[in-house]
């Protein structure tokens, strides 16, 4: 990868459109899209996003105290507009229950993969006798 890839990924990243993350890297949009079609540089632009993706949850997970704490202020709040409130109440009622979701979905696929290594060695027992 060279120096101008790097900076194509990272342009692909914050430039709404290939034309204008090849113009800010210096290249032409046919370069660029050539480039996307290899398989390295397709590599290197996943990983980009993932890390780009993960630095962005970990933000909102920064600030989503805060978030919660401001949904319960609206709801609790008799002078802020029954529509408001409505919404807040709302939105923490949803969090609540996907965060159960998540929760019990986690449960099982542990329990899964648990059961999924018991098999494994089972099956590796019987190969070996």
């Amino acid at each position: 990868m060279t120096r101008k890839m790097e900076a194509a990924i990272a342009a692909l990243l914050t430039a709404p459109t290939i034309a204008a993350a090849a113009h800010a890297v210096g290249v032409s949009e046919i370069t660029l899209w050539r480039w996307l079609q290899r398989e390295e540089f397709q590599v290197r632009y996943r990983e980009a996003k993932s890390q780009a993706v993960a630095q962005s949850i970990a933000r909102l997970q920064q600030v989503s105290g805060e978030a919660v704490e401001t949904l319960r202020e609206v709801m609790a709040n008799t002078e802020s507009p029954a529509s408001s409130r409505v919404a807040a109440a709302k939105a923490v009622l949803e969090m609540a229950i996907k965060a159960v979701e998540l929760e019990d979905l986690a449960a099982r696929v542990e329990e899964l993969e648990r059961l999924a290594r018991e098999g494994n060695q089972n099956t590796k027992r019987r190969c070996d006798k």
